[in-house]
C-alpha cells in the first residue's frame, strides 16, 4: 500500500504515487473488479463521465483547487487548469467512450483503476482505443464524507512512470498553462479563483526531506 500524506493543508504535488510496471498491459477484467463504497463508486463514476466528454462544474469540483493531474500529455497544478482540460474535451474529440474499467486498489486515500477508453476524432475520421491505470489520491478532509475529492490524478499509459524533467515535461505543463487562459467558457472561468500565483516544481522529498515520494509496484 503508498504511503500518502495525512494533512490535507499540503498542496496535490506531495499526493503523487511513483509506480512501476512489469508491462503495459492495463486491460481491465471487471469481472474482477473490487467494490467501492458509494460515495466511493460516485466519485470514480464522475471521473469516468470527465473522461467520457461530460463536464460539469460539480465534477470538476471533485478535485480540490490545487490539484495536480498528470498524464502522457498534460501537467495542469491547479483547478483553473484542471477545469480548462476537462471542457476542452468535447471540443477536440467527437465522443468519448468508457469500454470498461477495473478498480483494482482502494485504500484509505488512494484509488486506482485499469480504464479502457475509445476516443473519437471530429467528422469521426478516426478513433483510437487506449488502456491506462488511473490513480486518485484522495483528500484527506473528503475521504469520509458523502463528496470525496482527489488531490493527485495521474493517468498512465505506460509501465514507466513519468519524468518530471526536461523539455518533454516542460511541454507538459506549457500545455496545460495555455488551455485554461484561451478557453472562453463560463464553465472554466467559474474555476479561475483556483488559480495558483505561481508555478510549484513537483515534490521530489515528503514533509522533513528525508522520505522519498510513496513508490508503488503494480
Amino acid at each position: 500500500m503508498a504511503s500518502l500524506p495525512t494533512d490535507a493543508a499540503l498542496p496535490g504535488e506531495h499526493f503523487e504515487v511513483r509506480q512501476t510496471a512489469p508491462d503495459d498491459d492495463y486491460k481491465p477484467d471487471p469481472s474482477k473488479s473490487i467494490k467501492l463504497s458509494p460515495a466511493r463508486q460516485a466519485l470514480v463514476d464522475d471521473i469516468l463521465a470527465l473522461y467520457s466528454c461530460q463536464p460539469t462544474r460539480r465534477r470538476v469540483e471533485r478535485y480540490s483547487p490545487d490539484c495536480v493531474y498528470d498524464d502522457q500529455f498534460v501537467y495542469a497544478n491547479d483547478r483553473y487548469k484542471m477545469a480548462g482540460q476537462w471542457f476542452a474535451l468535447p471540443k477536440l474529440f467527437a465522443s468519448s467512450t468508457n469500454e470498461s474499467y477495473q478498480v483494482v486498489t482502494n485504500d484509505p486515500l488512494l484509488i486506482q483503476f485499469k480504464n479502457e477508453q475509445t476516443w473519437t476524432f471530429p467528422k469521426n475520421i478516426k478513433s483510437t482505443t487506449i488502456n491506462a491505470i488511473v490513480s486518485l489520491s484522495l483528500d484527506p478532509s473528503t475521504v469520509d464524507s458523502d463528496f470525496i475529492q482527489v488531490k493527485y490524478h495521474k493517468d498512465q499509459a505506460n509501465g514507466k512512470d513519468y519524468s518530471h524533467t526536461g523539455p518533454g515535461f516542460a511541454f507538459k505543463k506549457w500545455q496545460a498553462d495555455k488551455v485554461s487562459g484561451m478557453m472562453e467558457s463560463d464553465d472554466v472561468q467559474f474555476f479561475k479563483k483556483d488559480a495558483r500565483d505561481e508555478y510549484r516544481e513537483p515534490v521530489r522529498k515528503y514533509d522533513s526531506g528525508t522520505a522519498e515520494a510513496p513508490e508503488k509496484k503494480l
